[in-house]
């Protein structure tokens, strides 16, 4: 067990949340569910929580109700290390009512904000060059789903 993990209230779907991320994520798994007693405050037998991983980061989440909503102020940040990671993630975490962004942010069905992000755009904007970095910075800007090799040519061209 992780000593810190982030909880994500869900409006009463929080186990179908953690269904899909877990389907979503190959090394990935629920490890436990909790169910509201008859001291409430939820029905008796239904669900409270549930605890669940992803690549071995730990997770919980919890049906608190409709009192907060998700913002993109907190987001999950994915690490792709091809143009075929980003599309399969993206189309996965899209897929049944999510929302594209600018930059490679999008909002899946449940309102969780995601980036999904190439690992050399990180290399291309430490660039010590910063010409470099601020092409990448200004093709990534025009970007929905981020696109490496137009990321890369942006990297090499000047």
């Amino acid at each position: 067990m992780q000593r810190i993990a982030p909880c994500l209230w869900f409006d009463g779907n929080a186990e179908e949340a953690a269904r899909f991320y877990t389907s979503v994520f190959s090394d990935s798994r629920i490890a436990t569910t909790l169910h509201y007693t008859d001291a409430g405050p939820g029905p008796e037998g239904g669900v409270l929580a549930v605890t669940f991983e992803i690549e071995g980061q730990e997770f919980m989440a919890l049906n608190g109700g409709p009192q907060f909503p998700f913002t993109p102020a907190i987001s999950l940040f994915v690490h792709c290390g091809s143009q075929e990671e980003i599309d399969r993630y993206w189309s996965m975490l899209i897929d049944g009512g999510g929302a594209p962004w600018q930059c490679g942010w999008l909002q899946d069905r449940f309102g969780v904000s995601w980036q999904i992000v190439p690992d050399a755009l990180g290399e291309m904007l430490r660039d010590e060059d910063r010409a470099k970095a601020s092409r990448v910075m200004q093709a990534m800007m025009k970007m929905v789903k981020l696109d490496v090799a137009q990321l890369e040519q942006a990297y090499r061209d000047g």
